[in-house]
């Protein structure tokens, strides 16, 4: 099976047993709601269903103090009144005589998952355990949390599976200052953690939750933190983090002009050589420094719409792309265990978003604007700021959510765009058209308006298309048209001339997501071909397949350098004249012993599956 889902009845024994208004949202409807909604949709059965173990005492000593395991022991024999007694210590945390068996098998159920990802027996998992863990310190309970399942987690995957760099990807609404401080000298363990912050005025009221705090010695930058200063943030803002922040720090790249990519095209595609990409498609196309082996994800829901701690507007959809695109990562090794989350509804139905990303199903498409609110720009430009002396790819300028702040202090420091002026207004602006840009590489959007248009030079030729097929006659301007047509001498006569127009608006059209595809009839098809190919390269496309039936020669000049395959459908003998270039017999010919034609597939370097053209 392709996808874990590890839980334990055990893990719903624990509760409030007096009175606390502040800890009566974490009880165990959360699970039994959680696995209910998954059993209705049908995919608990699609998963494999394991029961975990608890975790030993020395599994638990990884993170945890002695001490602090022995006392939580201890807590087995203590009546309420001792158990309230020792709960008021904490911030934020009831025991209960089952506390202790629950929390190991949340921390077992981790564990357990992260063994049979990273020994191949599933691709992913989900550990819908409580208590959560995210809080938890080496010697203190915290915010409901018990033991650090997800930290614990990451040290077992390096000490019994020699991991040497992992990511922890921190989606709940509340800091994770448990896993901050144990990781915060450690450059094997990149976290990152979005939070309500509210300028420290939201718990656990923390100054080293803001964006400076970015690690500690060996670890400076291994700590990405993104505060959120405001409620009500939404898909369009948690997607943008994810776009200008997390993928280019765990795609980490070296600079544009160096990476080999840049200088690829540069050489293999004389006209019309494309701009350097967002450090997201920088970061997708170029060799990685920290590649992590293993993505832990702490799936806290209470940052989904609906939930009163967080007060955010992300839609469960939104949680289903979000872990879609982190399976980019790690080869698709993506653990998530369940953190907080405390509306029931929204807990569920994000849960069941998660675990059919995790399934390989279609996520339903995004809905409501797409465009970050002002206070999620700030507050990614500033941890963009403070991230930039230790990551590459966020010191690229003229790619960052806002543009370059105009001032800076008298120490050095780069002070923000003040909201409400023309400047800041330009940044969002830049800021939304760089995010719609990527959402529609991304997928991320609604089908497009036109499903299949066509691009013809005869005009009776369109007289017997079906209703639903858009005939096209728009055109791009003379000037681009006559600027293209250079390349060619056969595009320069008036039928291929006017015929190019038209194949290149109906180009834009799918690249910009208003077609989903077209065709089009021209004359100087080679000549055509090689034009749509550099367009769409110039244009947004990083991979391209070309497929070629017939006598149709691939340009001489174009590169080998993995953004275009090129198939020859047209010899006797199936034969690979180069890693991007294949060639294979008609159907019916004699050497069919290669691939068929309707077998290929090119799957794009994701999650940038760019539209493929041929």
């Amino acid at each position: 099976m392709r996808t874990a889902l590890v839980y334990h009845e055990d893990m719903t024994a624990a509760r409030l047993l007096w009175e606390d208004p502040e800890c009566e949202i974490e009880r165990p409807e959360r699970l039994t709601a959680a696995l209910r909604r998954l059993q209705q949709g049908g995919l608990e059965q699609r998963c494999l269903q394991l029961a975990p173990r608890e975790a030993s005492e020395a599994e638990l000593g990884l993170v945890h103090s002695p001490e602090y395991v022995s006392l939580l022991r201890g807590t087995q024999a203590l009546d309420t009144q001792e158990l309230r007694a020792l709960s008021g210590q904490y911030d934020a945390v009831y025991f209960h005589p089952s506390t202790f068996h629950c929390a190991r098998l949340a921390v077992g159920a981790a564990l357990q998952l992260v063994d049979v990802v990273l020994m191949g027996a599933v691709h992913n998992g989900l550990a819908l355990v409580r208590p959560p863990g995210h809080h938890s310190q080496r010697t203190a309970a915290n915010g409901f949390c018990v033991f650090n399942n997800v930290a614990i987690a990451a040290r077992h995957a390096q000490q019994k599976h020699g991991l040497q760099r992992i990511l922890i990807v921190d989606w709940d609404v509340h800091h994770g200052q448990g896993i901050q401080y144990i990781f915060e000298d450690d450059p094997s363990v990149l976290y990152f953690s979005w939070h309500r912050y509210e300028h420290g005025r939201f718990w656990p009221y923390l100054r080293e939750s803001d964006a400076d705090a970015v690690g500690q010695g060996k670890g400076r930058g291994f700590t990405v933190n993104l505060p959120w200063n405001q409620v009500g943030m939404g898909n369009a803002d948690y997607l943008a983090a994810f776009l200008h922040v997390l993928l280019p720090v765990a795609f980490e790249v070296t600079a544009w002009g160096r990476c080999g990519l840049g200088g690829a095209v540069g050489r293999g595609l004389r006209a019309r050589a494309p701009p350097p990409p967002s450090p997201l498609l920088q970061a997708l196309s170029a060799p990685p420094q920290f590649d992590p082996e293993l993505v832990l994800v702490s799936a806290g829901f209470d940052s989904a719409i609906g939930d009163p701690e967080g007060q955010m507007q992300a839609t469960p959809e939104c949680f289903g792309h979000l872990t879609q695109l982190l399976q980019v990562l790690a080869g698709g090794r993506v653990c998530a265990v369940l953190e907080g989350g405390y509306h029931l509804e929204s807990l569920s139905q994000s849960v069941c978003m998660v675990v059919r990303a995790l399934l390989g199903d279609p996520v339903p498409p995004l809905s409501g604007p797409m465009e970050p609110h002002r206070s999620a720009l700030e507050s990614i430009q500033s941890v963009r700021a403070a991230q930039a002396p230790h990551w590459t790819s966020l010191r690229q300028q003229g790619s960052a959510p806002t543009p370059r702040p105009g001032t800076c202090s008298a120490d050095g420091r780069t002070s923000l765009v003040l909201p409400g002026g023309p400047t800041f207004k330009a940044a969002e602006a830049q800021a939304s058209a760089v995010l719609s840009s990527l959402l529609g590489q991304l997928h991320l959007h609604p089908t497009p308006p036109v499903r299949t248009a066509v691009a013809l030079t005869a005009p009776d030729a369109a007289l017997g298309l079906p209703p639903a097929v858009l005939h096209q006659e728009g055109s791009v301007p003379q000037e681009e048209t006559r600027a293209w047509a250079r390349l060619h001498e056969a595009l320069a006569q008036d039928t291929a001339f006017t015929a190019l127009g038209k194949v290149l608006h109906l180009l834009k059209g799918i690249l910009d997501g208003q077609v989903s595809s077209g065709v089009a009839t021209t004359p100087a098809a080679a000549a055509m071909l090689d034009v749509a190919l550099r367009c769409s390269l110039s244009h947004r496309a990083q991979r391209v397949l070309c497929v070629a039936v017939g006598q149709l020669d691939r340009p001489p000049d174009l590169a080998n350098d993995g953004r275009t395959l090129w198939l020859d459908i047209r010899g006797k003998e199936a034969a690979a004249l180069s890693p991007f270039h294949v060639s294979m017999p008609l159907p019916g010919r004699s050497g069919g012993g290669g691939p068929r034609a309707e077998g290929l597939e090119l799957r794009c370097c994701p999650p940038c599956r760019q539209r493929e053209h041929s």
